[in-house]
């Protein structure tokens, strides 16, 4: 009896160990989206990051270089960025999208963002790629001449398997800052964290349908005001929902990720395809960004 009760609590304490992974991933740096009056992007990188530190938690950021021609000062953010230890990444230089070009266009795109990266990260690995739009081609054709593409400049694609849609709610907060809309404000973040905790619940669902078992998921976020404002919050939401953050490094080591770290031209890494393949039903996400381009106008 005493060997089957140590057994069980043995059990038990397993599975409470086993915390949902998830790697946090930011788009678009070193500027995203407009900015609220008095801000800069310094100001919200410095901020993006405070929150990481005091979450623990490790980042990716993803830079388009073009960025730092249309806004000089905003090369700075970069450069806290790598200060505080977190590492950057490709997303192509002007946030091509592959579906309107070539994949010879692409990959000038990809190769014109890479000197910034050397500078900026030294011996350190930069060379993950996430697709602008996250659009990898409008043929299955395309697809796989990319990622051989890809493959080849010896690149890892950054997928996507969690997200809300963050990105919606940046330029509605600027403008709502702008007017002094502390009302709306309000709204905007009560949204974002239901979209998150939507978005969430819709992820470890479709992975167990699909998988049979929760896979380390990789959150798409963007690296503007709203963000910045709102961090503070998203972590420790996650982190009431027995999160651990890890790098996505550590997230894509999953099989699950495989076509990713060694890009192939297989479908893109979706829990949506692995459940259209297994023949699981897709849910009906249960948030949406619909409406927030007219917030504050």
């Amino acid at each position: 009896m005493r060997r089957l009760l140590l057994g069980l609590a043995a059990s038990l304490w397993a599975m409470s160990a086993q915390a949902q992974e998830i790697a946090l991933t930011f788009d678009d740096l070193p500027a995203h989206a407009a900015l609220p009056p008095g801000e800069t992007r310094v100001g919200v990188t410095a901020r993006l990051i405070a929150a990481l530190a005091d979450a623990g938690a490790p980042a990716m950021g993803f830079i388009n270089g073009v960025q730092t021609e249309r806004e000089p000062d905003s090369a700075a953010a970069l450069d806290l960025w790598r200060a505080a230890g977190q590492p950057l990444a490709n997303h192509t230089w002007s946030h091509m999208r592959l579906d309107d070009h070539s994949v010879a266009e692409f990959e000038a795109d990809v190769a014109r963002n890479e000197p910034m990266l050397k500078r900026r990260m030294g011996q350190e690995d930069w060379r993950w790629l996430r697709y602008p739009y996250l659009a990898e081609g409008k043929t299955p054709a395309q697809h796989a001449e990319a990622r051989a593409m890809l493959a080849r400049r010896g690149y890892r694609v950054a997928g996507v398997t969690l997200d809300f849609g963050d990105w919606a709610y940046n330029d509605p907060y600027a403008r709502c800052a702008a007017k002094g809309d502390a009302a709306a404000i309000a709204e905007l973040e009560a949204r974002y964290i239901a979209g998150a905790a939507a978005s969430l619940a819709y992820a470890r669902a479709l992975s167990k349908a699909a998988l049979e078992r929760e896979i380390p998921l990789v959150l798409l976020l963007h690296a503007g005001a709203f963000d910045a404002r709102m961090m503070p919050r998203l972590l420790a939401f996650y982190r009431s929902e027995g999160v651990r953050f890890v790098t996505l490094e550590t997230a894509t080591r999953d099989a699950f990720y495989a076509p990713d770290v060694k890009p192939s031209g297989d479908a893109p890494t979706t829990l949506e395809n692995a459940a259209r393949a297994k023949g699981v039903a897709v849910p009906v996400q249960g948030w949406s960004v619909t409406g927030l381009d007219g917030v504050c106008r």
